[in-house]
Formats: structure tokens, C-alpha cells, sequence
């Protein structure tokens, strides 16, 4: 089982190499994650992009060129366009946001044309594997930073993304808490309903290969002795592998407190889409995209 991110770069080694496809990599940040991954050997890369401005960040940063493959477009949705049709091709296993705008880097994906979603209803959502300093293992969270106020129907895919996610990690039966206020299942607060809905779906096998528990607090989810003085039983408290938010700004706060001002280190991505999708931020460290980059290695077909 991984417990560590930097696990993850030596678990990719020992797979099959994918290429990673960036959309408009005109920028350092970019191309600089991107030589890394490449450096330790976990991918092949294409860049699309403006090739002369690509080839001026490199010999500004002192990188090799020649180890991407580039492909000229200057325009930047046309850029998101073309790194998603070469993911359709078959020319790449995962692609990644460059310098391209989030709403256009989102609009070359959710194209119902020429996109990446596998069907018209298909749910997307933003999974992130947080390694906390004071936790004892990896936590996979979600939705962090797409969806802004999930439905059911919603809230059962981001718990199979999770899943999937922690199944990649190793864990063969991942221990689910849906995230509340309260472990108590109070009607008047609709997340502890929905937490109670999913827990009991996954007790009647509608939701495979985990064990879930909801609603619980997030003290009580991840501290067992937490759990023992509420005198609260149960196999996910104090021990989760996952934790589902109820909406994207307990999601949001959370992951931003952890890295901010615990000093958590995070690998995220984009799932539901027909390939891993990675959305890094300017503000992102090398290494949170490096292992970003990682992650979606790990999990691409």
C-alpha cells in the first residue's frame, strides 16, 4: 500500500510509460513540473503550445527541449482544443492545464463534440491525495474544486472516484467517511442526510468494494480518539482512507488549510473524464505538481 506521494513516482515506474499531453504549456511553471516527471522517467510529454516561446522558457530555464514532443498553436483555446483531440487520437493517456485560462482549459474538456466526457451525463470532479504531517496514512478528498453543491447522484460517483483512487494506492477496501458537521444524523442539515443515504447504500452493496460511514464529523473521521470519547462505533472513524465533502467549500477550505498552514503536501486531478485530467494552479509548488503528475500515471488506462 502507498503511504507516502513520493511512492506514487516509484509505483509509475514500474508501469507502462504514458504521455502526458499539456494544453498552451507556454509558461515555466508548466514545462518545469513537466521536465521533472520526464527527468525521473514517469512519462513522455507532448507540448502544445507556441513553439518559439516553448523553446525560449526552456533555454531560459536551462532545459532540454528535445525531450518533449512540440506542436505548434498560438492560440489559447485552440491549444486546449487540439491537446484534447490528440487525447482522442490516441496520442496521449493524460492531459494537463498549461497557461490556458481554467474556464477554457474546462470547455475543451466538457466539449459534447469534440471533449472528453464519455457520455453526455458523466460527472466530473477534483480528487486530491493529501499526505497531512499528522495523519497516519494518505487521505483521498473530494470535490475540492468543481462541483459546488453535489446531488446524490453526484455524491455516489465522487465516492466511486475516490474509490478508484484509493484502490490505485493500493488499499483493497477503502474506508469511507461522508463528511458532516455531526455524526449525528440530524434531518434539519441535508448533508447529514445524503452522508446517511450513501452509508446505507453501501451497506446493501448498491456501492461496491468500500466500507462507508456517514455522516461523520471530521474530528471523529480521522482521529480514533475522537471516536472512543463520543463512544462512536464504527470501522471508518479514526481510521478513513477517503473523505467526501459535502460541498466544494468545506472541500475547498480544508485542502487549503491542510497545505497552507499544516504544511501538507497534495497530488489532485480531474476524474470522470476519459483520461485523468490534471488542473494545476500558478500557485501549485513543482512538487505538488510533480506527484499531480504522478497520480494521474498511476491511474490512466
Amino acid at each position: 500500500m502507498i503511504t507516502k506521494l513520493k511512492q506514487i513516482i516509484e509505483a509509475v515506474k514500474s508501469k507502462e510509460k504514458k504521455r502526458l499531453v499539456a494544453a498552451f504549456a507556454n509558461d515555466s511553471h508548466t514545462i518545469g513540473a513537466i521536465n521533472m516527471a520526464v527527468e525521473k522517467g514517469i512519462i513522455d510529454a507532448t507540448l502544445v503550445g507556441d513553439i518559439e516561446t516553448m523553446k525560449k522558457v526552456c533555454v531560459e530555464e536551462k532545459i532540454d527541449v528535445n525531450k518533449f514532443e512540440l506542436v505548434q498553436e498560438s492560440d489559447e483555446q485552440k491549444a486546449a482544443d487540439l491537446a484534447v483531440k490528440l487525447i482522442n487520437e490516441g496520442k496521449g493517456n493524460m492531459l494537463m492545464k498549461g497557461l490556458v485560462s481554467t474556464d477554457k482549459y474546462m470547455r475543451a474538456i466538457l466539449n459534447k463534440d469534440t471533449g472528453l466526457m464519455p457520455n453526455p451525463k458523466a460527472t466530473l470532479s477534483h480528487v486530491g491525495v493529501l499526505e497531512a504531517p499528522r495523519y497516519h496514512k494518505l487521505m483521498v478528498c473530494s470535490d475540492m474544486a468543481i462541483i459546488p453543491a453535489p446531488d446524490m447522484k453526484q455524491k455516489t460517483a465522487i465516492v466511486g472516484f475516490c474509490v478508484n483512487v484509493a484502490k490505485a494506492l493500493g488499499i483493497a477496501t477503502p474506508k469511507v467517511a461522508m463528511i458532516a458537521a455531526t455524526e449525528q444524523v440530524s434531518v434539519g442539515m441535508p448533508a447529514c442526510v445524503d452522508a446517511a443515504i450513501i452509508a446505507k447504500m453501501g451497506d446493501r452493496g448498491q456501492i461496491k468494494g468500500a466500507l462507508i460511514d456517514g455522516p461523520l464529523a471530521l474530528d471523529v473521521a480521522i482521529d480514533k480518539e475522537a471516536a472512543q470519547i463520543k463512544k462512536l462505533t464504527s470501522e471508518v472513524a479514526g481510521d478513513a482512507d477517503c473523505l467526501v465533502f459535502p460541498n466544494i467549500e468545506s472541500g475547498n477550505v480544508f485542502y487549503k488549510t491542510c497545505t497552507k498552514l499544516v504544511g501538507s503536501e497534495l497530488a489532485a486531478m480531474v476524474v470522470g473524464a476519459k483520461v485523468p485530467c490534471i488542473l494545476s494552479s500558478r500557485g501549485d509548488s513543482e512538487l505538488t505538481k510533480l506527484y499531480s503528475i504522478a497520480l494521474a500515471a498511476l491511474t490512466a488506462k
